[in-house]
């Protein structure tokens, strides 16, 4: 299995095909999205040239998202970026964006470290189902923004491939509702 610390090398063949070096097959937009939801770094390279094509693609996905109607970026972040490109030298706008990542990381890595912290709620029957629900809620809000998720590891069996599938969080809420229910 590849390491998860070195980028996905993904590279473009002249026909505009992306190739995953590590699975030998071919991939899209979306697959690749994908694995960086999955908090995975991708690196896209032209076979031909060896440039580096990675931030092309990356805001090629955030574009398409975008027309999709899955609008993230509201249109006032997206004049301030259109701006940040007039001003000379770039203004400050891609390190106050680097800031503001790194900081939501960590605050989303000091959150799920409180929740595990030792406190009378822990104690509660059902709250390591509550715990996995909000953990699953958290990586969803964010959308895979952490390259450090410090949430569960995905199983690796085939049900739950890429985490814990609808079902299996259905069947851990209504198992909190019932321990809930008893509680009263």
């Amino acid at each position: 299995m590849a390491s998860q610390d070195k980028p996905l090398l993904i590279k473009r063949y002249a026909s505009r095909r992306l190739y995953n070096t590590e699975t030998s097959d071919y991939v899209t937009l979306e697959d690749i999205a994908g694995f960086i939801r999955e908090g995975r770094e991708v690196q896209i390279v032209d076979l031909k040239t060896g440039d580096d094509l990675t931030r092309q693609y990356l805001l090629q996905i955030i574009a398409e998202h975008e027309s999709r109607g899955e609008n993230v970026l509201p249109v006032n972040v997206l004049n301030d970026l259109v701006r940040s490109y007039m001003v000379p030298g770039g203004g400050m706008m891609p390190q106050f964006l680097q800031s503001s990542f790194d900081m939501l990381r960590e605050n989303q890595s000091k959150m799920m470290e409180n929740m595990s912290s030792i406190n009378p709620i822990a104690k509660i029957p059902g709250f390591d189902a509550m715990k996995a629900q909000q953990e699953a809620f958290l990586r969803a809000m964010t959308g895979g923004i952490s390259g450090s998720w410090s949430g569960p590891e995905p199983k690796d069996d085939d049900s739950t491939e890429g985490g814990e599938d609808l079902d299996d969080i259905k069947k851990q809420l209504a198992d909190l509702q019932n321990k809930l229910s008893k509680l009263k």
